[in-house]
């Protein structure tokens, strides 16, 4: 099952972590992926919509950090990942990868001729 927990804003909308299966074949193992909507549900169907269809938040296990809301608060489109750690456990590492938009993580890579 895969880790994941919100964070409700003091205006109301949300920021949702999952920890998920890369959905690239030739991707990372596991991804973390943050989402800010206007409600959980909303930003469970933004995931959907780009084709994350099993995308499911049961519980709060893994909450978003105050650095990761940050990093979602200031990105244009609200939806960004990085690949998540072996273990499972996030800690504050300053070597750890820069977050990216989520449009990298379901590019297709184009054919060579």
């Amino acid at each position: 099952m895969a880790a994941g927990g919100f964070c409700k804003l003091p205006n109301g909308t949300v920021v949702v972590a999952l920890n998920l299966p890369s959905p690239a074949a030739d991707g990372p193992g596991a991804v973390r992926v943050l989402v800010h909507s206007v409600n959980r549900a909303r930003a469970l169907t933004r995931l959907r919509n780009l084709g994350l269809r099993a995308v499911y938040l049961r519980g709060n296990a893994a909450p978003p950090s105050p650095d990761e809301i940050t990093a979602v608060l200031h990105h244009p489109d609200g939806l960004i990942w990085r690949t998540a750690p072996d273990n499972g456990v996030l800690t504050p590492d300053l070597t750890t990868e820069l977050w990216r938009p989520i449009r990298s993580l379901l590019r297709r890579p184009t054919a060579q001729t």
